[in-house]
């Protein structure tokens, strides 16, 4: 048995190694710069952490994303294996204590952000470490092209410079190919060994259907797979309500999103591992370091910002082998909707140069000056103030974030934490006596929809400007409403930082990084194109067009997607059952749904008959989604 296999044994319990695993260890034990595009789900942390255990000295692991670091340094410590995360919020002198433990406490991982890269004296305790390996995780953010560039990436190649015979090893879970490229030429990797596991998923029946009762659909796909699902929606809102509207169906569901308090995700995520709960409905918020095998249904409800994402959230099923199902239940109104929440909050040039300058007066930084200063920061304080959409400040807030001109905390949770605890009618009882408080509750009952089920982020301004009340007036009526055991509310101090790397020079400043700027909102309306081109396309197999998209030919149909399924299944007569639902509709106006019951036909033979009925303007669509006689 190799010793890689006893490794793999001993630490995670596995007999084998998954497919490319064995040959990438094998690589990067020859010392060979290794570039690796696996899936997700492939299992990539293996490739590097195995190697590392082989051989002496510690394994450095640039990562970008802080909740992975985490995870993957929980697992190894788990597993007696000693590995350190040097995450945001670590003060110097801490910092100074873990490198010392990197340096003298046997440990075999250090994990960072590539942005500590940059700090000098970081990179001066680095150079003198016995590093045996060093790791790029998610490094498609090394290309422009990527979908999520980050500039400090750019900067990785230059510990070439101080571990010249050390291998480079670069992983990836979704790359086109011409993300591909530029990761190679960016890194410096030199002659690489590349590894490229297919992005077929077999097993996973990817289904596109256009509904008008999405809700509906989803009852029909959870009663006909009554296995473990997941529900991937677009907010937090969304979250609770299609929770709700579940367990009111008799499902048992429940839900993840990223503003639950740890105590919460933890309840919530071990129902569902526990198939207490059959479905969890989850923002994107939901899945680092989530490996449940037995997923038989992801659902997305509202269209993906891009089609590496929906991968990414589509591969949670199946993984176990086992025929699983994709669904992506769309309808016209969602193009609208993905635009507004995906390009129309996207910050160009104009935006981005107001809201920095506007950002250096709040803080009365004068022109050359800046450089290191640390503020306390309130996102939601600074939008009211100068009008700026909140998204959008975000998105540009971010932007300059990656490109290294400020450093963000992201702790963008508000300072309150509210949740109704008397029933709804008590809560009315209680306003028809306290007039005064009314005003006040209503608007955070209107603002705030899942305040009864979960204690929920509160944004005090803004109820305060909604209620057309002071702040103090608002905070002395949460009080009296916690005094009274109405309310469960918690004041929290935790304000982002916002730390300026740079002197304010305003236009120069952003002329500098605008054509970043330009090429990412660019990457970003392409994105959504190609997602528009997956749901649109009924000509081509969908398997087919997301393995198009990351660059893999294929001549042969899945045989399992909705193209597919619609291709081999004999067409229902399309011609008596037009006349069936013509007659219906001479009696009375009806819906899809309701066409649906009365012929017992299937959901998609209906929508192919209704949509010919309309072409041949037969039948028209009226503005409450039913269907009449086009006179």
């Amino acid at each position: 048995m190799s010793e890689a296999l006893q490794i793999l044994k001993k630490y995670w319990k596995h007999d084998s190694f998954r497919s490319l695993q064995n040959e990438i260890i094998d690589s990067v034990l020859s010392g060979q710069d290794t570039f690796a595009l696996m899936p997700t789900g492939g299992g990539k942390s293996v490739c590097f952490q195995i190697p590392a255990m082989m051989n002496e000295g510690i394994c450095l692991v640039v990562s970008p994303l802080v909740a992975l670091m985490k995870d993957q340094v929980a697992n190894l410590q788990k597993r007696n294996i000693k590995a350190i995360a040097l995450t945001g919020g670590i003060k110097s002198d801490e910092m100074i204590d873990l490198l010392d433990n990197c340096q003298f406490g046997n440990y075999k991982f250090l994990y960072l952000s590539p942005e500590r890269l940059q700090s000098d004296w970081i990179l001066d305790r680095i150079k003198n470490l016995p590093i045996n390996l060093i790791t790029i995780d998610e490094a498609h953010c090394v290309s422009q092209w990527g979908h999520d560039f980050r500039p400090a990436y750019l900067k990785i190649s230059n510990l070439k410079t101080h571990f010249p015979t050390v291998p480079f090893l670069a992983l990836t879970a979704t790359a086109t190919p011409k993300v591909k490229e530029d990761i190679i030429t960016e890194l410096g990797l030199e002659e690489p060994q590349l590894f490229e596991k297919s992005f077929a998923r077999k097993n996973i029946a990817y289904m596109v259907f256009e509904v008008e009762d999405k809700l509906f659909r989803i009852e029909q796909i959870l009663k006909k797979n009554p296995q473990s699902s997941i529900i991937y929606v677009r907010n937090r809102k969304s979250c609770i309500e299609i929770s709700s509207q579940l367990q009111s169906l008799g499902f048992k569901a429940t839900y993840y999103h990223g503003g639950l308090t740890s105590r919460e995700k933890d309840k919530n995520m071990q129902l569902w591992m526990e198939d207490k709960a059959q479905v969890i409905v989850a923002t994107n918020a939901f899945g680092m370091g989530i490996d449940k095998a037995d997923v038989k249904t992801v659902i997305h409800i509202q269209l993906p910002e891009n089609l590496e994402n929906y991968y990414q959230e589509a591969g949670r099923s199946g993984r176990n082998g086992e025929k699983a199902f994709a669904v992506l239940l769309t309808n016209p109104s969602d193009i609208k909707q993905a635009e507004n929440q995906f390009i129309h909050i996207l910050p160009d040039k104009k935006f981005l140069n107001e809201m920095y300058n506007k950002l250096c007066n709040f803080f009365q930084i004068a022109y050359g000056e800046g450089i290191n200063e640390r503020f306390s920061f309130n996102l939601n304080h600074f939008c009211l103030k100068y009008k700026f959409p909140v998204l959008k400040t975000y998105n540009a807030m971010q932007f300059l974030d990656r490109q290294g001109i400020i450093t963000l905390s992201q702790e963008f949770s508000e300072k309150i934490l509210l949740q109704f605890i008397i029933p709804s009618k008590e809560l009315i009882r209680y306003m028809s006596l306290n007039r005064n408080d009314e005003e006040i509750i209503l608007a955070i009952l209107r603002t705030y929809a899942g305040i009864y089920e979960t204690q929920t982020a509160f944004n005090l301004e803004l109820i305060a400007k909604k209620s057309k009340h002071t702040e103090a007036q608002v905070l002395a009526v949460l009080q009296k409403l916690k005094e009274k055991d109405i309310v469960d509310y918690q004041s929290k101090n935790n304000d982002a930082s916002l730390i300026f790397n740079e002197i304010r020079e305003d236009e120069r400043t952003i002329s500098r990084v605008s054509k970043y700027l330009e090429n990412q909102n660019q990457l970003k309306k392409d994105q959504l194109k190609s997602v528009l081109h997956y749901i649109s396309e009924e000509k081509v197999c969908k398997s087919k067009l997301i393995l198009s998209y990351f660059g893999e030919k294929t001549n042969t149909d899945c045989g399992i997607c909705s193209y597919c399924i619609t291709k081999k299944n004999k067409k229902t007569d399309s011609s008596s059952l037009s006349k069936e639902i013509i007659s219906l509709l001479k009696i009375a106006d009806l819906n899809s749904r309701e066409i649906e019951n009365k012929t017992n036909k299937k959901s998609d033979d209906i929508i192919f008959v209704l949509q010919q009925l309309l072409e041949n303007e037969r039948i028209l669509i009226k503005s409450n989604n039913k269907y009449t006689l086009k006179l």
